[in-house]
């Protein structure tokens, strides 16, 4: 009983640094997603994916 309570304490009072590390890393994720969309665009022969960067020298 005594160990479930303080499990369940700790569980509570690291519950908003654990919050945190998920929030970083679903941002660096979303990050790295949106950079290899904007390879993939920049490289795509397709413009209507590249939004405002158009490749001028095609």
């Amino acid at each position: 009983m005594a160990n479930s309570f303080m499990d369940g304490l700790r569980d509570f009072l690291t519950m908003n640094k654990k919050r945190k590390m998920a929030q970083y890393r679903l941002n660096y994720h979303m990050h790295q997603f949106k950079k290899m969309e904007q390879l993939i665009a920049e490289n795509n022969q397709h413009t209507f994916l590249k939004g405002n960067n158009l490749n001028e020298t095609r």
